[in-house]
């Protein structure tokens, strides 16, 4: 029998803030967008008008609009002043390396609008991103230099955090080579390099991507030990290295090209070889990990196939490829990694 006075102390606050929680996700997005973090981390602490006039901002919603990021806890104000808060200033100026703000333009630009057909998506199965006009994702992708571009950014954005735990967690004085497959600009090569100067690396991906790897690298100063090697990981042999790392890629494909990956890597390793796999893995009970889960329904909306998957599913694919031991161990966030040795 229900309990009416517990019912009476339950409130629909939790519900209405989900459910309205686009309303703060569009606003930071909006914020990215402008440049406002960039701006206040080059101008300082400023006042509404002075913003204002810089991002060139109506006076009708300008003052709502930062107030709204104070109360959101994206900037600070005192006196009067806008300021960052300290992750804002690290995570969210575009000339520092550590910013993240790529994937949030990604979101803006893309995903935001595509994220509005879900239900559709749900009912189909079918992908409700560029795939509705009868175009192919990576194809648009990499076909168009400034889409290619912030897609790469985008993906060093959501791999930097993930990238500085693998070079710590990771037992790299073991080895001596490695290759990241799908490597994008780079961000967890030049991670791992630098942390280990002993290492030898490679990026591997489509050849547009060289040019944006190189830069990257470049600006690290890794150029001597980081190369690139272009390549289609489902048509080309994978690189020849002893561990070979794929971040944020097997969740794109379906269970078919998933086991071809995993099978290709472990034909590429000689024995004692690693394949390390990183993911925002959604947890083996499936119900503490939301972004996992979340992740999984973006790859809904923006893939044919692809789906994300808990740490138990990839040593089990793993298992079944040849890999003789598996582990699994948290990364960053809501990152994870899973490990085979051949």
């Amino acid at each position: 029998m229900e309990n009416l006075d517990a019912v009476d102390h339950v409130g629909p606050d939790s519900i209405v803030q989900l459910g309205l929680a686009f309303w703060g996700s569009k606003t930071l997005l909006s914020a990215v967008e402008l440049g406002l973090f960039t701006d206040l981390a080059e101008s300082g602490p400023s006042e509404l008008d002075a913003i204002s006039t810089r991002l060139g901002l109506h006076p009708r919603s300008a003052r709502d609009f930062l107030d709204a990021l104070v109360a959101l806890k994206m900037l600070n104000r005192r006196a009067g002043r806008y300021a960052n808060t300290a992750a804002g200033a690290r995570f969210l100026d575009r000339r520092k390396p550590t910013y993240v703000g790529g994937m949030l333009e990604m979101a803006n630009a893309r995903l935001y609008p595509f994220w509005g057909s879900l239900t559709t998506a749900l009912r189909t199965g079918e992908p409700q991103n560029e795939a509705k006009q009868g175009h192919d994702l990576f194809a648009e992708l990499y076909a168009q230099p400034d889409r290619l571009a912030g897609f790469l950014k985008a993906m060093t954005g959501i791999s930097l955090q993930s990238a500085e735990a693998i070079a710590t967690k990771f037992p790299w004085r073991d080895y001596r080579t490695f290759a990241d497959v799908g490597a994008a600009q780079g961000a967890l090569c030049v991670k791992v390099a630098s942390a280990h100067p002993h290492l030898r690396g490679m990026g591997f991906d489509l050849p547009p991507v060289r040019p944006h790897f190189d830069a990257y690298v470049a600006a690290s100063g890794m150029s001597d030990r980081l190369a690139f090697k272009g390549g289609d990981f489902f048509a080309d042999p994978l690189p020849d290295a002893d561990v070979l790392v794929m971040g944020h890629v097997l969740h794109d494909w379906d269970l078919g090209g998933k086991r071809v990956l995993i099978d290709k890597a472990y034909q590429a390793l000689r024995p004692g070889g690693v394949l390390l796999v990183y993911e925002a893995l959604i947890d083996d009970e499936r119900q503490e990990n939301a972004l996992g889960l979340l992740m999984s329904l973006n790859m809904l909306i923006e893939t044919p196939g692809g789906f994300d998957y808990t740490g138990a599913d990839c040593m089990t694919w793993m298992r079944q490829a040849g890999f003789r031991k598996t582990r699994t161990e948290h990364l960053a966030g809501a990152d994870s990694m899973v490990i085979g040795i051949r």
